[in-house]
């Protein structure tokens, strides 16, 4: 079996054309033929058969409950932790610049080459497919959401709170970041003008910490979450 076969195995399908796969796993630093216009289909496709599934598993859910929903399974870290369970790292071709600063294991590269194979399927075959594609690959998350995850995230309920009181939006500076990915560790401030003082958190990314930090101000405030 091929090193382009094992990774068809595990998306669930093979291409006709595999010009397109290499295409999809091709990063702009290697050749001006690359995967920016098929992440850009995939993106697309990637969108609406998560927001199918939602609809689908939940149909007493708002709009904006089902939106948050599908930003937490569409997000960068989300596809780029997909992306790690099927080892695309090592199937991705790029510059030489980019694999010497880890470009591997950058989450952003790593998110765009999934998005970019969901297009590629498209093109291969049809939009069905790459359904397919999707659905295996996202199930289990799919599937293991409940009700609970409807309710509002920190940050969500943090700005509805201030902006319901009549005060700006929060705040959320980096102070600083520790290690290299994928080890790293962000910290992160809260401001507000309803806070005394600001909060400070951390976390293995910019969201996670900002998330901690919106949920030590909302405790801070007596706000629950």
């Amino acid at each position: 079996m091929s090193r382009l076969e094992k990774l068809e195995k595990i998306i669930g399908f093979s291409f006709s054309n595999e010009t397109l796969l290499t295409q999809a796993l091709t990063h702009r630093s290697f050749s001006i033929v690359n995967n920016e216009r098929l992440e850009f289909l995939g993106d697309s496709i990637l969108n609406f058969v998560i927001a199918s599934a939602l609809f689908e598993k939940f149909p007493k859910a708002s709009e904006g409950e089902l939106s948050r929903l599908r930003a937490g399974l569409v997000k960068r870290e989300t596809l780029a932790d997909v992306a790690r369970e099927i080892d695309l790292g090592q199937y991705l071709t790029m510059g030489s610049g980019e694999m010497k600063s880890g470009g591997f294991d950058r989450s952003s590269i790593l998110s765009d080459g999934l998005e970019a194979i969901f297009g590629a399927v498209i093109v291969d075959a049809d939009a069905e497919t790459a359904s397919n594609c999707i659905r295996r690959l996202f199930d289990q998350r799919l599937a293991g959401l409940s009700a609970d995850d409807l309710q509002k995230d920190a940050k969500s309920l943090l700005q509805e709170h201030l902006q319901g009181m009549g005060h700006p939006v929060p705040e959320y500076i980096l102070l600083n970041s520790t290690g290299k990915s994928p080890n790293q560790e962000f910290e992160i401030e809260c401001r507000s003008i309803q806070l005394e003082n600001p909060v400070t958190a951390k976390g293995s990314s910019i969201r996670r910490a900002e998330q901690s930090a919106a949920d030590l101000a909302l405790q801070e405030l007596g706000v629950p979450s």
